[in-house]
């Protein structure tokens, strides 16, 4: 199969590249640096120098593609209602290169703002402004085979540079590491390599699902992740108010635990790599 990887020099979309070489499939990487094209051929993969904002290139890689895997996205939180619109055009161009075809589309979308312990079956929040997967349903009511990996909100591994790097350079930078009010909200996890392995068996069995999740660890306590991490550095674990995250209050007091029970039973998918705990653990996490 020849897929085509949207954020293909990024830290999931880069898993997933190798996954898929390693599967035996080609690839197309979309890479919008030329500095990273080095490392994203050195996978055997094939490179396509573009931006996101090239959507005549990105829809011409689709056309020519067996799958399209679409893992971009801007992180500039400064920009993040307009980057959301950019996600929701990308889409629909790639669905658009699809349509009339069997072949299919997966996009990747998160758990902010469902219910505590979502499964599968739950819809998005609707007032998300991000709209990755609300425009895959979209595209599929138009006969297209689109669907949404959802991802932990930790997809933790070496190299991790995330949302849990980000709280331990803010521990660093407060002397505390905190959490909201109890900080018994729950995060979920999943190692990077799991999370790429869900990708690469959703296409080899046909995408049939609307939604997929790649979590692992279910269900973390947002105290306990602070906990790790204030014994690492040798800094208090304190509870804070919101002030204190800054733009990431919402996601440190949000809810995001969720089964994977379906995505397991469907697609055989068996998390192998280790849990965020023993990779907190890791010495490499607190490195300057």
């Amino acid at each position: 199969m020849h897929v085509f990887v949207t954020g293909a020099t990024g830290w999931v979309g880069f898993a997933v590249v190798q996954e898929l070489i390693d599967a035996g499939h080609l690839v197309t990487g979309l890479a919008r640096s030329a500095e990273k094209t080095a490392t994203l051929a050195a996978t055997g993969a094939k490179v396509l120098l573009a931006r996101l904002e090239d959507l005549d290139a990105l829809r011409t890689a689709a056309d020519q593609a067996d799958a399209v895997i679409h893992t971009a996205f801007n992180h500039d939180f400064s920009r993040f209602i307009e980057n959301c619109e950019q996600d929701r055009r990308v889409i629909e161009v790639l669905g658009s290169a699809l349509e009339g075809s069997d072949r299919p589309l997966l996009v990747t979308s998160g758990l902010l703002g469902m219910a505590r312990g979502a499964s599968e079956l739950d819809l998005p929040n609707p007032g998300s402004p991000r709209k990755s997967e609300p425009t895959a349903r979209a595209l599929a009511k138009r006969g297209i085979r689109a669907a949404t990996v959802r991802l932990a909100p930790s997809v933790h591994g070496h190299g991790d540079y995330g949302f849990v790097p980000l709280l331990i350079r803010l521990a660093k930078e407060k002397g505390v590491s905190a959490y909201l009010g109890d900080g018994q909200n729950c995060w979920s996890g999943v190692h990077r390599q799991d999370a790429a392995c869900v990708y690469r068996l959703a296409l080899e069995q046909g995408v049939t699902e609307s939604v997929y999740h790649a979590i692992a660890d279910e269900s973390i306590p947002f105290k306990t992740i602070a906990e790790i991490i204030g014994r690492h550095l040798g800094l208090p674990v304190e509870s804070r108010e919101a002030d204190h995250f800054g733009w990431f209050a919402k996601m440190a007091s949000a809810d995001m635990a969720a089964s994977s029970l379906r995505t397991r039973e469907l697609l055989g998918w068996k998390p192998e790599g280790p849990s965020l705990f023993t990779d907190l653990d890791q010495a490499a996490y607190y490195a300057d």
